[in-house]
């Protein structure tokens, strides 16, 4: 159900409302990053999706300026984005991968650059992982959706 007005999604309140949901974003991966619920790469979450989509709790697609011209990627993210809207995942567009590259410096891959353009957030298999920033971007999703707005797009700011 949308319950959101056009004065909700207009003016200050729509830029409060996205500094809200950009911060519940780092918080969100912040708590995921210890608990090893995060898979990174467009090929590995790729995989994991297919092996198993329902543990899958949130898909982030980022982007910075350079990428939009990279056919390839834009090809990968149409595929991922509709197998994520085939199975119910919520699905953000991120920009700005060097803060991206700071909230998940913590997450080592050998010494080689981390693909961050897809970000896959887990639920823990042993547990059902409930967290007020994991709502949050939820209830944004799916209130964005509601507006026909199926992959929202989400600027991190520098901190």
């Amino acid at each position: 159900m949308c319950n959101m007005t056009f004065e909700e999604l207009s003016g200050d309140h729509s830029a409060e409302r996205m500094d809200s949901v950009s911060r519940a974003i780092e918080d969100v991966l912040s708590a995921a990053l210890p608990r090893g619920c995060i898979t990174v790469g467009v090929y590995e979450a790729a995989k994991s999706l297919n092996v198993d989509p329902d543990n899958v709790v949130l898909c982030l697609l980022a982007t910075d300026e350079e990428d939009v011209k990279d056919v390839a990627l834009q090809i990968h993210f149409t595929l991922i984005q509709a197998f994520c809207c085939e199975n119910d995942i919520n699905i953000l567009r991120v920009n700005n991968m060097r803060r991206l590259a700071e909230i998940l410096s913590g997450l080592k891959q050998g010494g080689e650059p981390m693909d961050l353009h897809c970000i896959l957030v887990t639920n823990p298999h042993s547990s059902t992982w409930k967290d007020p920033a994991l709502s949050k971007v939820n209830w944004f999703c799916r209130e964005s959706r509601c507006l026909d707005q199926w992959v929202p797009v989400i600027n991190l700011p520098e901190r």
